[in-house]
């Protein structure tokens, strides 16, 4: 039997892990803060030669502001202290992420063929580290982006005979399906989806990767098929924690029964959602039972849907075409209408604006200099956000799903999101974003959206 430690031991065990837990938690959210990014500017300064090249500090050093700067969005400046690492530290511990963290800041910048030789580095370097397992998943990323589906799915597969408790095995698989679907290959696709569902049995990866094979039925236009795999979701399988919802496999069942020719029957599923529900998807079938009227369904606190800055707002978004509501419900899901906020990953303000999109716009909006910390004045981030968000109405049609996705998952990401959709419709396009994050902020934002235009006219003047 072993001897059970005194009490005050296990308390100052447990306290050292607190604090230790407490220190990285700490350390992550100094390194995203407009504080550490001025200290390591200031550092950088005093640290460079008379040619202005930085000097050589330690490995550690090096990792800690190149990783500040990687925070904040100061790419090429991450970079800079990353390959110090790689020319005097070959064989110290930071190279795993210096490499993973140089691979990832030309993924940021979307230069894909850049960033895939870092990533493959990483992996084949470091193949027992996180660093390692990341590297290998993000080149598989890239090679999606670059529409190189098939070599993606390759990786993603690798993946998993590599890392089959890796932290992205459950992404791993679903990305696979998604790969070869885009890649033309269904039948391989569909066999990943009876894969998937073999290794993931009862949980919420297996309402995952049905909901693949749903999207992919419906871009084929097997309606039958769409309408059969809905049915079995909504019968046999869990949802919490998937891709997908009850809410979101009763609408596309509606959709595939509509398409059909089976009107009656659509509209009783369309039409079967709980008295009430406010939901996204609930929204969409409450207009289509109600011939595309919006309708109030549940109660609604004004309250709860300010409408501030209308001064800013009409000033910068009517001449732009773009309706003040659905900017006011991005604002409200962005920073609830805080002027002084910064996200972990550099956003800053109201719209939540990152200073390399703020720089595309800024002249534009005319504001021709600015500096990060400019981005918390209301005005001027209204303005660049005005005319962002008018780039990208410009670039996706006006539908408004789409460019709430590219807001918040990037413009390539939505237009890859918006090819996948056939048909070209709101429901069937939000049904198709890829990360569960943007597609949560989208509904989010529509839901938003949907409640500002029944409070308020297109002045924002209270109905």
């Amino acid at each position: 039997m072993a001897c059970r430690p005194p009490a005050i031991f296990k308390n100052m065990k447990k306290a050292l892990f607190i604090a230790a837990l407490s220190g990285l938690f700490s350390a992550l959210v100094y390194s995203q803060s407009d504080a550490a990014l001025r200290q390591v500017i200031e550092k950088d300064r005093a640290t460079r030669d008379v040619r202005g090249k930085l000097v050589t500090l330690t490995a550690a050093e090096h990792l800690i502001r190149g990783k500040i700067y990687f925070d904040n969005r100061h790419f090429p400046e991450s970079r800079e202290h990353f390959q110090k690492i790689f020319d005097n530290f070959a064989s110290d511990a930071a190279m795993s992420g210096a490499l993973f963290m140089t691979g990832r800041s030309y993924y940021w910048e979307r230069a894909y063929d850049k960033a895939i030789p870092w990533l493959d580095r990483v992996a084949r370097e470091f193949p027992a580290t996180k660093d390692g397992r990341e590297g290998l998943s993000f080149k598989g990323a890239c090679h999606v982006r670059l529409g190189k589906h098939a070599e993606a799915a390759k990786i993603y597969e690798q993946y998993t005979v590599m890392y089959p408790a890796g932290e992205r095995i459950d992404g791993a698989y679903l990305n696979t399906i998604d790969a070869l679907r885009e890649a033309g290959k269904y039948d391989d696709a569909s066999a990943w989806v009876e894969k998937a569902r073999a290794r993931f049995a009862g949980n919420a990866t297996e309402a995952s990767a049905l909901h693949a094979r749903l999207r992919m039925e419906i871009y084929r236009g097997k309606w039958q098929d769409a309408e059969a795999t809905a049915a079995l979701m909504l019968a046999q399988v869990r949802f919490a924690g998937s891709m997908t919802s009850i809410d979101e496999i009763k609408y596309l069942r509606g959709f595939a029964l509509e398409k059909q020719g089976k009107r009656s029957e659509a509209m009783a599923m369309y039409g079967s959602f709980p008295e009430g529900s406010n939901s996204y998807f609930s929204g969409l079938a409450s207009e289509k039972v109600n011939g595309g009227r919006i309708v109030r369904t549940a109660s609604i606190a004004s309250k709860d849907f300010p409408a501030p800055y209308r001064t800013e707002l009409l000033k910068y978004a009517r001449p732009r075409k773009i309706d003040p509501r659905f900017l006011l419900a991005i604002m409200k899901q962005e920073s609830s209408f805080r002027s002084d906020v910064k996200s972990p990953s550099a956003a800053r303000g109201l719209l939540q604006l990152v200073m390399d999109t703020a720089l595309k716009y800024n002249v534009k909006a005319g504001f021709p200099a600015i500096q990060p910390d400019d981005l918390y004045k209301p005005v001027v981030n209204i303005a660049i956000g005005c005319e962002y968000i008018a780039a990208l109405k410009k670039q996706f049609g006006g539908l408004d799903e789409a460019v709430a996705a590219s807001y918040n998952g990037g413009e390539d990401n939505a237009a890859r999101w918006l090819n996948r959709s056939k048909p070209k419709e709101a429901g069937i396009f939000t049904a198709e974003i890829g990360f569960a994050e943007t597609k949560d902020y989208v509904q989010k934002v529509m839901r938003n959206y949907r409640i500002y235009r029944l409070l308020y006219d297109e002045n924002l003047v209270k109905k």
